[in-house]
């Protein structure tokens, strides 16, 4: 037998194999109707290659190791107390200046299955139980709570704390899946991201491999206590966040990596349009004081990614191998955590951009808010808190 069928004879059996999954080892082996989908993404040539050469987020201080598990979303009260943090075993916790409190719950199952564990990712198995709060915001004016709670929606709590109470949990019919993030304007409409219809945040893995498009961005009006869709047919929708003059909203869209712009005044009310092309996978955004918006960014796109995203076919074949998810995921980010944060003016141009190349303090971000020159970060990923000095 020549060499060329005896490579042509392998390939075939690996074909079969990946048709077959037989062992059931790969990424996608729970999930039979899955389908992998084209990115609609720029060229490889218009992603950013702007870096940090001193890698300046390894000058962050580490807060609260494994005091608070997986801490996705850094918010400070109307009176500038906190931070508070929705953390992995679905509670939202408030820092009074000497220890962590319990503040409020997205769930009122609260039994042993919620009790601590080892790490943020011990939880995603029981989180459509205990709850996963993801986006915080604090209406200034009443000092309510807004949550982006993943599986049980937007919700709402006093400035007391307790139990939330729902707001929203479907639009136009259709349940809300993985609401994500959120932010409201100044007569007290919520907009915000329900990330994908089809899988819940304990699949966030295959919503990334997978690339559908059922993402939406939506506004809750108070008064009418009415849900409507904005902007649909998006490839995993993350963090929003209002300029300073309550003119627009951005939103990020995760599997291209980019900004949009949604107008809510002027003649392009009810349009949105590309903002920025990321250097990588974005998750949260928040507006400071100055109007700008930092972007947290879990790490940098790299080619095999890109391309992946360009082939479907070929990506569905490799999340088909006997790869764990894991593996498949850290081959995606190039091998490594590694954390990006990076600042936009409302024109969209990067103003700034820091980063930890190699993961050695800050290996991954969900959020950046900044409060009184320090960047507060917090991560679904992580056991703490990483504060930066400006």
């Amino acid at each position: 037998m020549t060499p060329t069928r005896i490579v042509a004879g392998l390939f075939l059996l690996l074909a079969l194999y990946c048709g077959i999954d037989p062992l059931k080892h790969s990424a996608i082996s729970d999930f039979p109707d899955f389908e992998a989908y084209k990115v609609d993404m720029p060229s490889w040539s218009e992603v950013p290659a702007d870096e940090d050469p001193d890698n300046l987020l390894q000058k962050s201080e580490i807060k609260f190791l494994n005091q608070v598990q997986g801490p996705e979303s850094m918010a400070f009260d109307p009176k500038g107390r906190g931070p508070y943090t929705g953390v992995a075993d679905g509670r939202i916790l408030f820092w009074n200046g000497d220890s962590w409190t319990d503040f409020a719950y997205t769930s009122s199952y609260r039994t042993e299955l919620c009790d601590p564990k080892p790490s943020p990712l011990s939880y995603l198995k029981n989180e459509h139980i205990c709850g996963r709060p993801l986006g915080l915001r604090f209406d200034k004016r009443t000092g309510d709570l807004y949550i982006a709670d993943a599986y049980f929606g937007l919700m709402k709590v006093g400035p007391g704390g307790g139990l939330a109470i729902s707001l929203a949990t479907e639009a136009e019919g259709v349940p809300l899946g993985f609401t994500n993030d959120l932010d409201i304007d100044d007569e007290g409409n919520i907009y915000f991201t329900d990330s994908s219809t089809k899988y819940q945040r304990r699949n966030f893995l295959q919503l990334i491999f997978s690339a559908e498009n059922s993402g939406r961005v939506l506004k809750y009006n108070p008064n009418t206590e009415e849900t409507t869709v904005l902007v649909r047919n998006l490839q995993f929708p993350n963090g929003v966040s209002l300029s300073k003059d309550g003119s627009f909203f951005v939103f990020a869209e995760g599997a291209p990596g980019r900004l949009h712009k949604y107008w809510l005044k002027g003649e392009k009310a009810g349009t949105s349009e590309v903002m920025s092309i990321l250097p990588g996978f974005p998750d949260n955004i928040r507006t400071n004081d100055k109007g700008e918006f930092w972007v947290a960014i879990h790490c940098r796109r790299t080619m095999y990614s890109h391309l992946c995203g360009l082939y479907p076919k070929i990506r569905k074949f490799l999340l088909k191998l006997p790869i764990k998810a894991k593996i498949q995921y850290l081959l995606h980010i190039g091998g490594r955590q590694h954390a990006v944060v990076a600042k936009y003016n409302p024109e969209g141009k990067l103003l700034q951009i820091l980063e930890d190349r190699q993961g050695k303090v800050v290996k991954a971000v969900s959020e950046v808010e900044e409060k009184d020159g320090k960047l507060w970060m917090g991560s679904v990923l992580m056991p703490f808190v990483v504060v930066y000095q400006l």
